[in-house]
């Protein structure tokens, strides 16, 4: 069965492009991350209303949206895998694992996706086997059911150096990383942003054909994040995934509009900030 049905959902049937909003942060158990999606029904109506390609949830909270009588609507990209290395200090014993059933799960929740991690965390090694045998695991499934698999290539920081859960925008380790991810099978790719966005090109050249959507990092202010966004866009990104420069800034949907208007209307960052935010 092929995957294509359900990633026409997924990406903007004219650009190809894709903007998905994370809020599946609390699966991860880290009562910080909750940070803009303390009412997380409160903040998926609201994003609902913004009219992003794609809000990304976890089992248990994705009918806030799948509930919602309203169309269009949109997709659902579900996080499949908890894990317990985002906090300030790694535990004494790392895990990350994709749920049982994933695929069938995400079957009954209409969605168009399925995302788990691939990880790399310095002090946690064992999380690397982990989220590959969980990626091996699911890869067959999907393919059996025609369920797209987004592969998240994560690389870390020291948690020594960054005080916690931050990405690592060394080129060659991302590369390193979203190589095995395409190799695993991944029908796209959830890839952090470089440390130097002109570098960007050669990770979608290294995904091979595969879209890649960049994740947010951390929180930014507006200009930063819309000038970044059409610099990516620029080296080839297929879209974005982005969770605290959208939940966390004053205006979810302001913001959220003026990244659609990047994606798909053509607009300049300044011209989006002019219409959008300003």
């Amino acid at each position: 069965m092929s995957t294509h049905y359900r990633l026409n959902r997924l990406f903007n049937p004219v650009t190809r492009r894709c903007l998905d909003v994370a809020v599946d942060h609390g699966i991860f158990g880290e009562e910080e991350f909750h940070l803009g999606i303390e009412n997380l029904p409160r903040a998926v109506e609201a994003l609902v209303a913004a009219a992003p390609d794609a809000i990304q949830l976890s089992p248990g909270m994705s009918r806030l949206l799948q509930a919602l009588p309203v169309r269009p609507k949109p997709a659902l990209v579900l996080r499949t895998d908890p894990a317990n290395c985002y906090g300030r200090k790694l535990p004494t014993q790392s895990f990350a694992f994709a749920v049982d059933e994933a695929v069938e799960t995400a079957l009954r929740l209409d969605a168009a996706c399925v995302v788990v991690n691939l990880l790399r965390v310095p002090g946690a090694d064992e999380l690397t086997e982990f989220t590959l045998r969980s990626i091996a695991r699911l890869k067959p499934v999907c393919e059996r059911y025609g369920m797209p698999l987004m592969i998240e290539p994560l690389v870390f920081m020291p948690n020594e150096k960054a005080g916690g859960y931050m990405s690592d925008g060394d080129l060659k380790k991302i590369l390193g990383l979203v190589r095995q991810a395409v190799e695993m099978g991944a029908d796209v790719i959830k890839a952090d942003p470089t440390t130097h966005t002109a570098d960007y090109h050669k990770v979608i050249e290294t995904a091979a054909g595969i879209p890649v959507l960049v994740r947010g990092g951390g929180k930014v202010s507006d200009r930063e994040i819309l000038v970044r966004t059409e610099e990516l866009l620029a080296q080839g990104a297929a879209g974005i995934v982005y969770g605290r420069n959208i939940i966390q800034h004053p205006k979810p949907a302001a913001i959220t509009r003026a990244l659609m208007a990047l994606l798909h209307d053509g607009l300049t960052a300044d011209a989006a900030f002019t219409r959008f935010l300003a």
